[in-house]
């Protein structure tokens, strides 16, 4: 492709490959995908791509849904039309199997001249590999195993006679293959695992790792649990429902090690700031399945964070708690609190640790902002309370202390969620991003129950909307209520 074809480059906005390749063959861009909340990205200032998923745009009936269901929905569309279709590819190779290296799993094969390649018997499992302080681990081309005088010596379990054992080792990640089947059954010395207690406990429900053992570890493991259930150990063919990928802790851009200078020992952060500092501030920093770069991190504006909540419950106590007497704008803070709990509820559900933990900062500086203007009584307790729960999976320690100091008994462990009211999350208007053609021009506030007329209408008073308006004729409005509207002039459409 290039300019001179005329083509448009239509790249999601968190698409950094696609849009490095449309600017170096000069390209005009259209954005595809918005990120999800803050600004709208502009094809013609945005100089990188955002982190994350988001809604799509000016791709026509796929317009306002989130980018995996885009997806999904266009290969439902191909297929519908013969054109393609989903497809599974897998990625085992013989080579990740047999390693030549000391660490891992000794390989249970014989080689016999007379007999060929034989399996070592069950009663004479597992191999056991030497020490290492027999084993010369220097570099030779081919295994450590190769070159110890005697460990590769054996008999055929055949025919008796010379053999050698296998010196390659397999992979570590097909050492960990099932280790999730024994966590099930650890008491139990006679069998790998007991069939009862797999029953209970697996498949897994939720999978977090990082994006290495995507491919390598994941895919190990599926294949041990196919091959397993095919023999009738286990009653399912996936070990896993559900995976999620996190990233890497790097410092300025780099993999953290001690030979390059740049490794943060998390003891020392937890020294000086406390272990929920430390789990707060990597949580904060980004998406899960993002790298955490921890040059960018502030510990001490995570410790100050914690340390203001201390103080609103303190401030709450000392005005008379929950027995005070209601007083100020409780009416905000009810709905700033209910909203919250919403939000971060299904922030909490989607692996949203980032975006939760900003919510919480918006509720205590609600609060805040309430107490210092008189509020007092049940709702701000409801508040601190609600604040406590849903810090704890984050920072226990410090909800711990919140929870007492509320004056709560048992461990805020036991506490139940908070459920908001759906009465108390009704706003009176939102903010809709304007498009003209494609490109953000400006947004406009109407209100929430507002129709498209009355949005489109509102949309064109907009001083920078009707400037480029100015000249061109209508050809159509792509409404998505609540989130975006674009107003599509003739010329381009």
């Amino acid at each position: 492709m290039d300019a001179g074809t005329g083509a448009i480059m239509a790249v999601p906005a968190h698409d950094q490959r696609d849009l490095e390749f449309a600017r170096a063959h000069h390209l005009p861009v259209r954005v595809v995908v918005q990120p999800e909340g803050g600004q709208p990205c502009d094809p013609d200032t945005m100089t990188e791509a955002v982190a994350g998923q988001g809604t799509t745009i000016n791709s026509g009936a796929y317009d306002g849904l989130a980018w995996p269901e885009t997806k999904a929905r266009i290969t439902q569309d191909l297929a519908a039309r013969g054109w393609g279709g989903p497809a599974v590819n897998y990625r085992l190779r013989d080579w990740l199997i047999s390693r030549q290296r000391y660490w891992g799993a000794p390989i249970p094969m014989v080689h016999c001249e007379q007999c060929g390649v034989v399996p070592v018997p069950d009663s004479e499992l597992p191999v056991v590999l030497p020490d290492a302080e027999e084993v010369d681990l220097q570099p030779k081309g081919e295994s450590p195993l190769a070159s110890h005088p005697t460990w590769s010596k054996t008999a055929c379990p055949h025919c008796s006679g010379e053999a050698r054992r296998d010196t390659d080792t397999m992979d570590t990640f097909v050492d960990s293959s099932w280790y999730f089947l024994r966590y099930c059954s650890p008491g139990r010395a006679d069998v790998p695992f007991d069939a009862a207690d797999v029953a209970r406990w697996v498949p897994v429900d939720q999978y977090t790792g990082g994006i290495e053992h995507a491919i390598l570890h994941l895919l190990y493991a599926r294949f041990v649990t196919k091959a397993l259930c095919d023999l009738g150990h286990v009653d399912f063919v996936e070990p896993f429902k559900r995976l999620k990928s996190q990233g890497m802790v790097i410092m300025h851009g780099a993999k953290m090690s001690k030979s390059k200078g740049n490794l943060v020992e998390p003891k020392d952060v937890m020294g000086e700031y406390g272990a929920d500092t430390l789990r707060t501030a990597v949580l904060f920093a980004g998406p899960i399945e993002d790298d955490v770069d921890w040059a960018d991190v502030s510990e001490a504006g995570v410790f100050r964070w914690l340390g203001r909540l201390c103080r609103l419950v303190d401030d709450h106590m000392s005005a008379g708690g929950e027995q005070a007497e209601a007083a100020g704008d409780v009416g905000e803070v009810e709905r700033a609190t209910h909203q919250a709990i919403a939000a971060i509820t299904a922030d909490f559900d989607q692996f949203k640790y980032n975006t939760a933990i900003a919510k919480l900062m918006e509720l205590s500086n609600a609060v805040g902002a309430a107490q210092r203007a008189g509020a007092r009584g049940p709702a701000v307790a409801h508040a601190l309370e609600s604040l406590a729960v849903m810090l704890s999976p984050i920072a226990p320690f410090v909800a711990e202390e919140l929870w007492q100091r509320l004056g709560r008994q048992p461990s805020v462990a036991f506490a139940q969620w908070p459920v908001p009211d759906p009465a108390k999350l009704v706003t009176d208007t939102v903010t809709v991003p304007v498009q003209v053609d494609g490109k953000v021009r400006g947004e406009v506030e109407v209100a929430a129950e507002a129709g498209e007329d009355d949005v489109v209408a509102a949309a064109r008073e907009v001083d920078n909307v009707s400037r480029h308006l100015e000249g061109r004729e209508m050809a159509k409005t792509i409404w998505v209520p609540g989130k975006l509207v674009n107003l599509v002039t003739r010329a381009s459409s």
